[in-house]
């Protein structure tokens, strides 16, 4: 009993201990942000000497654009009174990421800062700053800075395209075709997943992936299904419809042609026919027109 009673004893003192530790960490972090804060008012303020004050005496500053070293407080100060005066009137922002604690006395910020400058295009960096405690206050001990990614996005070539995101649904009793629409990251592609079910059971599924073909200036698709065939589409609007020339290959070699007509009418439904439809050299009859619905999500 005493062996148990000891034991109990050690695990609500280690969980009060833990429970002390995680307070201290949360005060503590919220001084990190807060000094963060007052280094934005004291930049935007051009004070120099309020910002060196910010820094450990022998820290070490990465100027971003030169990649030289700037040690100690005072030789940071002499940075930025320079950077000031030749960048009269530029203002920081900064947004905190996260912030990691590696000992009680030592942090790692993480964190995004746009310095905007009059008439020219603002500058952005990631950043990654060491704070170090010293005497109840954090200091700033190292700050490392790179460029953000230009990230490529064809959004603008593509968002007519948005109100397809989501899935839809159209069939009969005997036959039903659902169809599910997502960007990729960046939203540079749109992916369609499709599958034709007859009688509960999938007859033919695929995946189509509609994207902006910097070379050719225009919307191309490309297609592939479950039967082994593939193909690719020209897709072109008139009005509130998408005109899509499709050429494809199927599994056994032949090739086919078809004009896929996909026609907007609200946020909701669709139409999709197909007209001029060949396949191994053969003409087709067209496909009526049908709507298609967008599935209700489910609760």
């Amino acid at each position: 009993m005493k062996s148990l009673t000891l034991t109990l004893m050690f695990v609500a003192w280690s969980a009060a201990l833990c429970q002390v530790a995680s307070a201290d960490q949360a005060t503590d972090e919220a001084s990190i942000r807060k000094a963060v804060e007052a280094y934005v008012a004291a930049f935007n303020g051009g004070d120099s000497e309020k910002l060196a004050g910010m820094w450990l005496p022998d820290a070490v500053y990465t100027n971003p654009v030169s990649g030289e070293q700037v040690v100690g407080r005072e030789a940071i100060e002499q940075q930025f009174a320079s950077v000031f005066a030749a960048s009269k009137g530029a203002k920081l922002a900064a947004t905190t990421n996260s912030v990691q604690f590696i000992s009680p006395g030592v942090a790692v910020e993480n964190g995004t800062a746009k310095v905007i400058r009059p008439d020219q295009e603002p500058e952005e960096t990631q950043y990654t700053a060491v704070y170090v405690k010293r005497d109840g206050q954090w200091l700033l001990d190292r700050v490392t800075e790179e460029d953000v990614p230009v990230v490529q996005s064809n959004y603008d070539h593509l968002k007519d395209l948005e109100w397809m995101i989501g899935t839809w649904v159209d069939g009969d009793d005997q036959a039903n075709v659902v169809t599910t629409c997502q960007w990729t990251k960046n939203r540079n592609f749109i992916t369609r997943m499709f599958s034709l079910t007859v009688r509960d059971r999938i007859d033919v599924s695929g995946m189509q992936i509609v994207g902006w073909d910097p070379a050719a200036k225009q919307i191309r698709s490309w297609v592939f299904d479950s039967d082994g065939g593939f193909g690719e589409g020209i897709w072109s609007k008139k009005g509130k419809a998408w005109h899509i020339q499709n050429t494809g290959t199927a599994p056994d070699g032949s090739s086919s042609s078809s004009v896929n007509i996909i026609t907007y009418v609200d946020d909701n439904n669709f139409t999709w026919q197909s007209v001029n439809r060949q396949a191994g050299g053969e003409l087709l009859p067209n496909v009526d027109e049908v709507v298609v619905v967008r599935q209700k999500a489910t609760e």
